[in-house]
């Protein structure tokens, strides 16, 4: 899935367009609020960000995504009207992944998303974790339990992964609680008791995997 945060609305359906006929998934916003409500039902593979937007500029939005750790691995392009140097800078430093200044060709920008989304695939293929009968393949986002695949929620899916990625080590609530829903989110790590339960539901056996350290934190393995 491919977000598209653009005001212009010829630009924005164009774009969506052209990616949608190679076969690509796209959701395109007009606005960073309707942009923020769509990121916290799905994260996409990438972003395509016009900095020239109503509500809050794009390297605001950037900013955002990049200090969120639910969104930070998200890459992110930057499209603009703005061919500064100051401004492609400011872009790349906050973590933008590529820059594309108006007017641009289609093909361009096409080729600039594929190197993209080439660059982290590679990353994330790499990224498989297994514990027992237990394995995750965070590329297809899929987690099984004897070979049978079980169905997670995002937030369950996360809390897992970063169990898995550093067996042994225990993490605290608090630590889970930013990691997963992030620095700002207002609630009592109590929400992560509750995660942790209904994931060691659904794993059935292998829920015991997931070990309470009294007073601190989960941790899987030893």
């Amino acid at each position: 899935m491919i977000y598209i945060l653009e005001d212009d609305l010829n630009i924005r359906k164009l774009i969506t367009y052209t990616l949608s006929k190679e076969g690509m998934k796209v959701l395109d916003f007009e606005l960073p609020s309707s942009f923020y409500e769509a990121l916290e039902k799905e994260v996409p593979e990438l972003c395509l960000i016009d900095i020239m937007l109503p509500e809050e500029d794009g390297l605001s939005v950037l900013r955002k995504l990049k200090k969120d750790s639910r969104y930070k691995d998200v890459p992110c392009i930057m499209i603009t009207a703005k061919s500064s140097e100051w401004d492609k800078v400011t872009g790349l430093d906050l973590g933008a992944d590529d820059y594309v200044s108006k007017p641009f060709g289609m093909m361009e920008l096409l080729a600039r998303i594929k190197a993209v989304l080439r660059r982290y695939s590679t990353n994330l293929n790499e990224e498989h974790y297994e514990y027992k009968d237990l394995s995750m393949d965070v590329m297809r986002h899929e987690v099984k339990v004897k070979g049978e695949v079980v169905t997670l929620t995002r937030k369950e899916f996360e809390v897992l992964r970063i169990l898995l990625a550093k067996t042994g080590i225990c993490h605290t609530r608090e630590e889970l609680l930013n990691k997963v829903w992030g620095y700002d989110y207002i609630d009592t790590t109590r929400t992560v008791d509750v995660h942790i339960r209904t994931l060691r539901q659904k794993l059935g056996e292998a829920g015991s995997y997931i070990e309470t350290i009294r007073g601190i934190g989960y941790k899987i393995g030893d």
